[in-house]
């Protein structure tokens, strides 16, 4: 079963600076809750409260919002504020989060062995924290049915327009399952969209099995004989779909990036406007000023 998850975060967020030169950008909010927070509730909502946060020295806010704070605690209390107090222990208590100091080389593969180290001979989940999905079936549940399925490694997928291939790794497609679920047999980086393989982009969202576990491992020791190489989950998925199955799960939803200005403005819009409260103010103010 996927017991465990990994959310790596030790990313400078260049493309939100200089918003994102003090502030993490898995602490910007999205209405009351940092991006972070959105996406370890989906984590536990889908039956996985066991999560290693791999961080950077830089980013000691993500661990103080998820600690315990007793003496803000008595401070509501003596305030009269029970609610607030008992929403801020909920927090403190939404999982059990492990927070590990990345190290090695460039590229997102690394985070990933990082914690695999920690989990073990087990299949885990792993999301990125600038990613908000809204669906009736929280994104990490869509993806631990498909390995439930399959007993195999699985990667998030969205359709996407063929314009847009050069922005994502594109997986290629053997076969399709049903229900949103496709075998593939590899996956081809930004490719222009006349040598697209298929029209879906793979997005945050996976569930990594030992045998991309080895393949990062692999990848690690060629970096050690050639320092100016890098480790990336999406090649180690392409290597290991050349001879072993490698599932694709198409969401069911909608996705947010928020790790870029447009996209999370988009996403604080969207939760804003679907909030019983705030969304029937900010439609009079946007009728307002038509």
């Amino acid at each position: 079963m996927v017991r465990k998850a990994v959310i790596p975060v030790a990313g400078l967020g260049t493309r939100l600076l200089p918003l994102t030169k003090a502030l993490p950008k898995e602490m910007l909010p999205i209405l009351d809750k940092p991006v972070l927070q959105h996406t370890i509730e989906e984590l536990v909502a889908s039956g996985i409260d066991d999560i290693i946060i791999v961080t950077s020295a830089r980013k000691a806010l993500i661990q103080q919002h998820f600690a315990p704070d007793e003496d803000l605690d008595m401070r509501l209390r003596a305030d009269g504020k029970d609610d607030l107090a008992e929403a801020l222990e909920e927090l403190a208590s939404l999982a059990r989060i492990t927070f590990l100091y990345q190290h090695g080389p460039y590229g997102n593969g690394t985070p990933v062995l990082n914690a695999a180290r920690i989990v073990g001979d087990e299949p885990f989940m792993v999301l990125w924290a600038d990613d908000v999905f809204t669906s009736a079936v929280p994104r990490a549940q869509q993806l631990v049915a498909a390995y439930e399925r399959t007993r195999a490694p699985v990667l998030g997928l969205m359709p996407m327009e063929p314009s847009e291939s050069q922005r994502y790794g594109v997986p290629v497609v053997e076969d399709d399952l049903g229900a949103g679920l496709l075998r593939i047999s590899g996956i081809i980086e930004k490719p222009s969209p006349d040598a697209a393989p298929s029209a879906f982009a793979s997005i945050g969202g996976y569930v990594v099995t030992p045998g991309i576990v080895n393949e990062l491992e692999r990848q690690l020791n060629r970096h050690r004989h050639n320092p100016e190489g890098e480790v990336y989950l999406s090649h180690a998925i392409h290597e290991h779909a050349r001879e072993y199955p490698v599932f694709g799960q198409v969401i069911d939803g909608t996705w947010w990036d928020t790790g870029n200005p447009l996209g999370y403005l988009r996403a604080q819009f969207a939760a804003a406007l679907a909030h019983p409260d705030y969304g029937p103010e900010l439609r009079k103010l946007a009728g307002g000023s038509q």
